[in-house]
C-alpha cells in the first residue's frame, strides 16, 4: 500500500519548508504557484520520451535516462549558461562523485518555454524565502528510470544530500511500476517520513542542509512488462555551481 504524501497548502509552503526542512505541493498547489493548468504543461511530457541513456552508472545498470542544463536565476531573470558537466563531491555522492559527467542538453523547446522560466523563478523564490534573497545557480535534471533491467534505482547512491541549498523533485509520470517510495530523514536526528509521489506534477521541496532523501527501487507491475518513472529534479545553490577544486 502506498502512503500518501503530507501535502502542504500553497499559502503555507515557505513556513512549512522552514519549520521541518521539507514540504510537498500537490498538482493544484504547483499550478497555483505557476499560474498555469495541466493543459499548459501537457506539451512537456514528450521531452521525457527523448532522454538519452545515462552512460555513467557505476552499478552497470541501463535503467536511467537523463539530460542536464544549468541556469542562473536572479529574481525573475532566468539565464541559460553554456553547457557544462555535472559534478558532485564524493562526500555527497559516494557512487558517482568526484567525476565530471557530461550529459546531453535539455531540448531547446523546453528551456525556452516561458513557463519553464517561470517555474525556475518561482522555485528560486522559495530558496530565497528559505535562505535569503540572492542569485541562484540552478541545475536541471529530467530523469526517466525504467524497468529495462527488471529493477530501476531512482537513487543508486542511496540516502544522500546534494551539497546545495534547495532541491525540488517533481513527478512527471509514473507508468506500470510499483515502488519509488520517497524517504526523507533529518540530517541531524532520528525524525523521518516515508510516502509515495503518485500524482503527476506533485513536487517535493527539500532543504538540503537539513534533510537526507532517497527513493526506493522500482519494479514492473506486470513481470517482464515495461514501466517507468519520470521526474524533474532541480537543485538551487548559492555562490556558484559545484565543480572540482582548481
Amino acid at each position: 500500500m502506498m502512503l500518501a504524501p503530507p501535502v502542504t497548502p500553497l499559502a503555507e509552503i515557505d513556513a512549512t519548508l522552514a519549520r521541518q526542512g521539507f514540504a510537498v505541493l500537490d498538482a493544484d498547489g504547483l499550478f497555483g504557484l505557476l499560474h498555469c493548468t495541466a493543459n499548459d504543461l501537457a506539451p512537456w511530457l514528450s521531452h521525457w520520451d527523448r532522454l538519452p541513456a545515462d552512460a555513467y552508472l557505476r552499478d552497470g545498470g541501463r535503467y536511467r535516462r537523463r539530460r542536464h542544463a544549468c541556469f542562473i536565476v536572479e529574481g525573475e531573470q532566468v539565464t541559460l549558461v553554456p553547457q557544462r558537466p555535472h559534478w558532485q563531491p564524493v562526500e555527497y555522492n559516494a557512487l558517482h562523485g568526484g567525476i565530471e559527467r557530461h550529459f546531453e542538453p535539455i531540448e531547446a523547446g523546453l528551456v525556452t518555454d516561458p513557463l519553464w522560466q517561470r517555474w525556475l523563478a518561482a522555485l528560486a523564490a522559495r530558496a530565497s524565502a528559505l535562505k535569503g534573497e540572492r542569485s541562484w545557480y540552478v541545475e536541471a535534471h529530467p530523469f526517466r528510470i525504467d524497468t529495462t533491467d527488471g529493477i530501476g534505482r531512482p537513487t543508486p547512491e542511496g540516502a544522500h544530500r546534494d551539497g546545495v541549498d534547495l532541491v525540488s523533485v517533481t513527478l512527471v509520470s509514473r507508468e506500470g511500476i510499483k515502488g519509488a517510495e520517497t524517504r526523507v530523514f533529518a540530517a541531524q536526528g532520528r525524525e523521518g517520513q516515508r510516502f509515495t509521489l503518485d500524482q503527476r506534477w506533485s513536487t517535493l521541496l527539500l532543504d538540503d542542509e537539513r534533510v537526507i532523501h532517497e527513493s526506493t527501487p522500482i519494479q514492473p507491475l506486470v513481470p517482464g512488462a515495461e514501466g517507468h518513472r519520470d521526474t524533474l529534479v532541480l537543485t538551487f545553490r548559492a555562490g556558484g555551481f559545484q565543480g572540482p577544486s582548481p
